[in-house]
């Protein structure tokens, strides 16, 4: 007698999960909305492999986002690393199609990018991002196009509680210059991009431990960072005390017409905030930075964030081709959803089911089904001829909208009856050919 099978746990590794239909239907509606809103900017979507030569990637967000890259060689012994973003590996993609692209390009991407980091409230090692990027061009008409996107993509999303915080990296450069400081201005600029989450004291100790310099200099870089007022009074205060540098100009002046744009173009202006903290840790932002905010999670972290990257592609390629975009945090925010009790119960793909009274009448359930199909509207048929109640249980633990049903006598008169299962509200006796026009009626109501 041979052994038994030993059987395996079945468990997922840390960091990453499993999405059952109750997640992945919204999110999947998530991404339809993404999907639109990129494509009515004149977006054009792209692929590109998650595996890439680990040159590629390694470098490319500075020494800390290397740590959490997964890199190994595969079987042909090439060293290669999953992507930890889309912007890097668009990047590598630019230099090596835009001859045929030309430019400006307008891009988005989904896909999921991968990061060995310690997981946490919405953080996973596996997540997906979608990403819009222009690149070919240094106009500032392109950053204030980021944050309208960002904007109709939240809207899309059906949130009206965000806040996208802006900064630019020329203005932070120019102030780090002024403070002779511009040998330290990475290691700073990491650390400074903690300061919402680990506060001033530690923000402060870490620039003096990290970044070298003292506690004198490293209060005047906070001071800076937490600068109050009005977006408009901010930016003031910034003109009058570095404004001689041109740098710090020039990041002004693209955050004041940043400001002009978006509040001419309808944005509510309390939705965008100058956060002179806000910097971006990765090393290859050169411009504007955003954030984006729920206001009902402010500590969540971002959910949608990006910036200007002039240089980046200059590593593959001696054209220049300078890039601006951002990335919606698509598990993060779905997470966030959870949180806020925002995301609906159903499970289900389609609003419609049809019991399956007699197995002799499946032929007559799946012909009333493509029928509604037809009609754009999406049905399940149930396999088996089980007790009636038994299936009505199921389609309401399903999350179905209606359900239809027909006995011998019903189709003996060539009618159906239709059951609104949230409403416990039946209608009788429907002709076959008037039900498509009752179902979509009905289902209206749930739109």
């Amino acid at each position: 007698m041979s052994d038994p099978v030993k059987q395996i746990e079945p468990r997922t590794l840390r960091g990453f999960r499993d999405y059952l239909p109750e997640l992945m239907i919204p999110r999947e509606w998530m991404l339809e909305q993404a999907r639109r809103v990129y494509r009515s900017y004149g977006f054009a979507p792209i692929d590109t492999p998650a595996l890439e030569y680990a040159e590629i990637l390694i470098g490319k967000g500075g020494a800390e986002s290397d740590k959490l890259i997964y890199r190994f060689c595969d079987h042909g012994d090439r060293d290669v690393a999953l992507r930890f973003d889309l912007t890097v590996p668009f990047a590598r993609f630019a230099a090596q199609h835009i001859a045929k692209l030309g430019t400006p390009f307008k891009r988005y991407h989904m896909g999921p990018v991968w990061r060995g980091e310690n997981t946490g409230q919405g953080r996973y090692r596996e997540f997906w991002q979608c990403d819009f990027d222009t690149i070919g061009t240094t106009s500032n008409a392109a950053d204030i196009e980021v944050a309208l996107v960002i904007h109709d993509l939240l809207v899309a999303l059906n949130l009206d509680k965000f806040r996208i915080c802006i900064n630019n990296r020329l203005l932070l450069n120019g102030v780090l210059d002024q403070f002779g400081m511009t040998d330290k201005a990475v290691p700073i600029l990491h650390v400074l991009d903690k300061l919402s989450k680990i506060k001033r004291d530690a923000t402060r100790q870490e620039m003096i431990e990290h970044a070298g310099i003292t506690a004198e200099q490293a209060n005047k870089v906070l001071d800076l960072a937490e600068t109050e007022g009005t977006n408009t009074e901010k930016l003031d205060q910034l003109e009058k005390k570095f404004g001689a540098s041109a740098h710090s100009a020039e990041g002004i002046k693209h955050l004041r017409q940043l400001l002009e744009v978006t509040a001419k173009a309808g944005v509510p202006q309390e939705r965008i905030l100058i956060d002179l903290s806000i910097c971006r840790g990765l090393d290859y932002y050169t411009g504007t930075v955003y954030e984006t905010f729920l206001t009902d999670l402010p500590d969540y972290g971002s959910v949608c964030s990006g910036g200007r990257y002039d240089n980046l592609a200059g590593l593959y390629t001696k054209q220049s081709l300078p890039g601006v975009g951002a990335s919606l945090g698509l598990d993060r925010l779905l997470a966030a959803l959870e949180e806020l009790s925002l995301l609906e119960s159903a499970n289900t793909p389609a609003p419609v089911f049809i019991v399956q009274f007699t197995a002799e009448r499946v032929g007559e359930y799946q012909r009333m089904a493509r029928v509604l199909r037809a009609a754009d509207i999406g049905v399940e048929v149930f396999p088996d001829a089980k007790k009636i109640g038994q299936q009505l249980q199921y389609a309401e633990k399903r999350g179905f909208k209606l359900a239809l049903f027909a006995g011998p006598d019903d189709f003996a008169r060539g009618t159906w009856n239709v059951k609104d299962l949230a409403k416990r509200e039946e209608t009788k006796g429907v002709p076959d050919a008037e039900v498509p026009a009752l179902v979509k009626s009905m289902l209206t109501v749930y739109v």
